[in-house]
């Protein structure tokens, strides 16, 4: 079968015993010749007895010529020039599969044979379709061929008719293929040949399990493997890329064990990733083909490469059976596609897109039952297909529990792999295990088109002596009879909530609940379980709303300057040309107001109607001003920055209104390309010529008919429901408790704080270079050791330190990158008993600094030993611990003054992590990010990749190590979970430290490693060097001036804005006391303003405990005063 989406298989050999009726066998031996697009074929078919009655006929591509070579059986080409039709799973009728021509044959045996029938057919001939794009495939910018040999490669699939076609019966094969030496071929199954003999390469691929199709692909590889378990995890690439190949291999692994242990074990004995020489998206049974652009997409390798990998259970081994309808491609995105988004805390807004979608594009003229869906061709049948049974089975989960459910779909493929099943089959394994009657429950939702639409009425709650009485009913409005349904119910209190699970099976009931507590809020299936339509108020405004209007306006602006208006002409002129019989353009001075019957763009910050849109979004974090969009703590202005923000239509809610600005005449062009696949976002900004997309999202869900509050008070707070457990996890490649471990020792009593000068800090360094050898990393620093040593003196008192950094590399080996390097940092060293920086009573106690920095010397650490043995990157990686970075960068700024292997001046950046410890649930905060123009993107991927969100921080902060690299005009970041009280006091100790957290981030920042690592091309600097921050030449500080007093706030890193945003304030302190609160934005202490973070620390830092300060704060928009005792730190 082969799966046409963004894609990737894999497959292990369990040793089945296929009890199933004989099937057909072909015994294969194909030469192809890529030059002259010419194949040989010899093959020999055993045709099982009981299939010899009646007419024997099988297909194949008219462009092959065939004989019999076998006495006695005869063949007869009865029809010619017959349309092919695709096989396998995606059996679309798609241009290039009609295009191909086939014959139709008719073998005659003698009379009297018996039994099994053996005869051998030679054919050859040239096969050369076309590579096209076809109108299904085009959003995803693949192509496809029903079959090519070419001289940059072969492939050859059921769709060539390359094989002889019989029917849909099942087949097994071995196929032995022939091709050019330096060439490999990939086929399904086991490879048990694979040899050069006489400037040919000679590949066996046996294949006992049975398939619908058989695959040939072609071309010079480079082959990579590794055994994960019982399977042998293989990469073929067209280009050799060690680095690209070591990554599939091991999330190969990864994703194998976990649906190992969902669903059973794994059915073939090999997975092979295999590199096409067009961009596509197949996965096939025991391996997969992707174009050389979609491989190298990050995001693939946790999107479409596991729901692919996944089809090697579903639909790969286990078939479809199309005649009853296709299972298969709602059950994969449910246990794949959606599983991860619930594994990342996002499975109900993918359960809500999902909804969103039927409810956008589903309607009486295209509905149908599942029983009719056999492949996605537009978006009502994926909305359907995928969607409508996606949710049947996440109902089905809510219905039978988590333990049932898994042990239902395990008994199913134990009772199913290798034979054709249905949803009937399905039904009566769940039934086996769970002891349920399913049969009412799969009729409905398989056979019948529709879906329910709810709504919530007459809700009162009244108090019952102790206890509270709630009444409600539930409406079921759609025209459509009634479902029969279990619908989740969620009751709040202040607070907690109580989830309850009513059964309904009328077009209207009323429910009664007692509950203990005086509710304050009842919602109806918040967290979108059930298969439904959703209310126009339940959707957010998105702009798929408006490319889903038959009709739309767009509006011009008359007052807009000549360039911009431009730009704007050229976007609704094109949208015209390609559906003129949709849009229609006018300027807004030829209105008088919008209309309410369709969807309506507006254009242009000059646009009179602009201020609909941002009365539309006045209950959502987003400000539109004259020059400037504030986006909840961040302000993007204008210039640069094109906009696309939709509303609902203030006549017609059900209808939206986007507005759109264009803050580059060059981005134009993408724009018009990007914006058809953001459909789902409420909300988008795109920078640059390009443009790229920094920043996106979908409005919150207000005025929802299946919510309703109790009480007056509209603000209290609603406890939020826990993320649901996903069905599986993937396993970290990196182990929290190694993490702990290291934090453990280095933050020990032993080690007494890991004081500058002392032996305590000389073990951490020992501990640190033993963990680099032991992880692979060669030794880079003095006299082949892993140290950079110097002295140095340090401080008021003038003591001389003997120092040292621990230096480790992977080499790179890109040859045109020598000398280059990026580096990865985290200083190892503290405050010991209290030097530098000690607070008030603590003086002589062990700082043990476990947050700050054994958390990211740990990380780092876990990350030399995940790549030092198998990463072989581009450019050089460094691994740096530095010492003396609490007495004032010393051992960062010496590496790069003084570091020669690989120079300052050649350095891409370094990412340095200081204080990574107590995660917790939060944002990632990247700090400094706005030292390189590429950060916020780099960072935006990883967020797609990892699920783990990030912050970046773009003010010029002095916090940690590379400062010392942003000095010197090299782009840096500070990896940061974000400020804690007990900063640089003996109470920061492993016991708090968050060992799951420190798993994320070292997560993202092996991707951000990694990344760098392979760019060829530098970063844009756009951080302050020391001579432009100082106005003089860099003068190196020895030791950091220390803050004495403190306020009691905790910033807001997360804000943009001018001033410091309060994050926290902290209990019984001089801000708590004064009135200070979480939100104020502080923007003056005494008379002098406070712009950033860094003015409010250096102001502080000319104060002394017991001074009164003044301090200006905005809140609610409104400036106010207050005086402060500063407190001691």
């Amino acid at each position: 079968m082969k799966y046409k989406s963004l894609l990737i298989g894999i497959t292990i050999f369990t040793g089945t015993v296929f009890a199933q009726a004989p099937l057909i066998h072909h015994e294969i031996n194909a030469q192809v010749d890529p030059i002259t697009s010419a194949v040989m074929v010899s093959d020999e078919i055993t045709i099982p007895a009981d299939k010899l009655s009646g007419d024997l006929d099988f297909k194949l591509n008219s462009a092959l010529n065939v004989s019999s070579e076998t006495a006695g059986v005869k063949i007869e080409k009865i029809k010619e020039g017959l349309s092919a039709k695709d096989v396998g799973m995606d059996r679309e009728e798609t241009e290039s599969s009609n295009e191909l021509l086939l014959n139709e044959y008719r073998i005659t045996v003698p009379a009297d044979h018996s039994g099994d029938l053996k005869f051998l057919l030679k054919y050859n001939g040239e096969i050369k379709s076309p590579i096209k794009q076809s109108a299904e495939n085009y959003a995803r910018g693949f192509s496809e061929s029903p079959g090519i040999i070419s001289d940059i490669g072969v492939y050859l699939a059921g769709s060539t008719y390359w094989v002889p076609y019989f029917n849909d019966d099942l087949i097994t094969f071995n196929l032995t293929a022939k091709t050019p030496a330096g060439w490999k071929t990939v086929s399904q199954g086991t490879r048990t040949k694979d040899e050069d003999v006489d400037g040919v390469h000679i590949d066996r691929w046996e294949s006992p399990e049975p398939m619908e199709e058989v695959f040939l692909i072609a071309a010079k590889f480079t082959e990579y493997d590794q055994t994960a378990g019982a399977v042998k995890a293989m990469v073929f690439l067209r280009t050799p890329d060690e680095t690209l190949a070591n990554e599939y291999l091991q999330l190969t692994a990864q994703y194998l064990e976990m649906y190992r242990q969902l669903i059973g074990p794994y059915p073939f004995s090999k997975f092979a990733l295999v590199e096409n020489f067009w961009e596509t998206g197949y996965g096939m049974p025991s391996f997969t083909l992707l174009g050389e652009k979609i491989i190298r997409f990050p995001f693939i390798r946790h999107s479409s490469y596991p729901h692919e990998l996944l089809h090697n259970w579903w639909g790969n081994s286990v078939y479809v059976d199309f005649k009853t309808g296709n299972w298969c491609e709602g059950l994969t995105a449910y246990m794949a596609d959606h599983l991860i988004k619930e594994g990342r805390g996002q499975g109900i807004n993918y359960r809500r897109s999902t909804l969103q979608k039927f409810t956008n594009y589903v309607n009486d003229n295209n509905d149908f039952p599942l029983t009719k869906f056999r492949s996605r061709y537009d978006a009502p049948s994926e909305a359907i297909g995928y969607g409508k049974c996606l949710m049947m089975w996440n109902m089905l989960r809510q219905n039978l529990g988590d333990e049932n459910f898994i042990r239902g779909f395990q008994n199913f493929y134990r009772m199913n792999k290798f034979k054709v099943a249905s949803f009937d089959d399905i039904r009566k394994s769940v039934e086996e295990v769970s002891g349920e009657d399913l049969k009412d429950f799969f009729t409905q939702w398989v056979t019948r088109t529709g879906a329910p639409e709810l709504q919530l009425k007459d809700v009162s709650s009244q108090k019952s002596g102790d206890r509270f009485t709630l009444n409600f009913t539930i409406e079921q409005v759609q025209k459509e009879e009634p479902f029969k349904l279990n619908i989740p119910v969620v009751i709040y209190f202040e607070p907690g909530f109580k989830k309850e699970v009513l059964e309904m099976n009328q077009r209207e009931q009323q429910y009664t609940l007692v509950v203990d507590q005086k509710p304050v809020r009842i919602d109806i299936d918040p967290e979108f379980d059930l298969m439904r339509r959703l209310n126009y108020n339940e959707i957010p405004p998105a702009l798929s709303t408006a490319y889903g209007s038959d009709k739309a306006l767009i509006i011009l602006p008359s007052q807009e300057n000549e360039t911009d208006l431009e730009a704007y002409k050229t976007i609704s002129q094109k949208w015209l040309d390609e559906k003129p019989d949709k849009f229609e353009i006018k300027t807004d001075d030829e209105l008088s107001e919008i209309p309410s019957d369709r969807a309506v763009w507006i254009f242009g910050w000059k646009n009179k109607f602009k201020n609909i849109i941002q009365t539309g979004i006045s209950d959502y974090d987003m400000q539109l001003e004259e020059s400037s969009v504030e986006i909840d703590t961040k302000s993007l202005p204008k210039e640069n920055n094109s906009f696309i923000v939709s509303a609902r239509n203030p006549v017609n809610p059900k209808k939206v209104v986007v507005w759109l600005t264009v803050g580059n005449k060059n981005a134009v062009e993408g724009l018009i390309r990007k914006l058809p696949h953001y459909g789902k976002y409420s909300y988008l900004v795109f920078e640059g010529d390009e443009p790229v997309n920094i920043e996106k999202g979908q409005w919150r869900i207000v005025n929802s008919p299946l919510s309703k509050m109790l009480v007056a008070d509209k603000n209290i707070e609603i406890t939020k429901i826990p993320d649901r457990e996903p069905l599986a996890k993937l396993q970290p490649v990196f182990s929290a408790d190694e993490m702990l471990k290291h934090v453990k020792f280095l933050a020990s009593d032993k080690l007494k704080g890991r004081g500058l000068g002392t032996e305590e800090l000389n073990t951490a360094a020992q501990y640190i270079a033993d963990q680099f050898k032991e992880a692979g990393l060669q030794p880079a620093g003095d006299n082949g050791t892993y140290f950079q040593l110097w002295k140095q003196i340090v401080g008021k008192e003038g003591r001389e330190f003997s120092l040292k950094n621990v230096i480790g590399i992977i080499p790179g080996t890109d040859d045109s990158l020598a000398g280059q390097s990026v580096v990865l940092s985290a200083h190892y060293d503290h405050l010991g008993l209290g030097w530098p920086d000690v607070r008030k009573g603590n003086e002589g106690k062990i700082h043990h600094g476990a947050d700050d920095n054994a958390s990211g010397v740990s990380v780092m650490i876990e990350l030399a030993k995940l790549l030092g043995k198998t990463e072989k990157p581009k450019r050089t990686i460094v691994f740096v611990a530095f010492t003396g970075e609490e007495a004032g960068l010393i051992g960062s700024r010496h590496y790069v003054e003084t570091y020669t292997e690989f120079p300052a001046d050649k350095v891409i950046a370094d990412v340095n992590l200081d204080t990574v410890g107590r995660l917790f649930g939060k944002k990632l905060l990247v700090l400094n990010s706005s030292s390189a123009k590429e950060w916020k993107f780099i960072f935006m991927g990883t967020d797609y990749v990892t699920g783990i969100p990030t912050a970046m921080v773009t003010q010029q902060l002095d916090a940690s190590d590379q400062r010392s690299f942003i000095e010197a005009g090299i782009p840096a970041v500070q990896i940061f979970s974000g400020p804690e009280e007990d900063y640089h006091k003996p109470s920061d100790t492993y016991d708090k430290i968050d060992a799951d957290g420190m798993v994320k981030v070292a997560t993202v920042t092996k991707e951000v490693i990694q990344y760098l690592a392979e760019r060829v091309e530098p970063l844009t600097f756009t951080g302050k060097t020391a001579k432009e921050k100082s106005g003089t030449e860099k003068k190196v500080q020895t030791e950091k001036k220390v803050r004495r007093v403190s306020s009691g706030t905790m910033p807001d890193f997360e804000y943009t804005g001018e001033g410091v945003k309060i994050g926290a304030v902290l209990p019984d302190s001089p801000a708590e006391n004064s009135g200070l609160m979480k939100g104020d934005v502080i923007v003056k202490l005494d008379d002098n303003p406070v712009k950033n973070l860094t003015d409010y620390s250096n102001l502080l830092k000319e104060h002394q405990p017991g001074d009164v300060v003044i301090i200006e704060y905005v809140r609610d928009g409104k400036h106010k005063t207050v005086k402060l005792t500063l407190a001691e730190r």
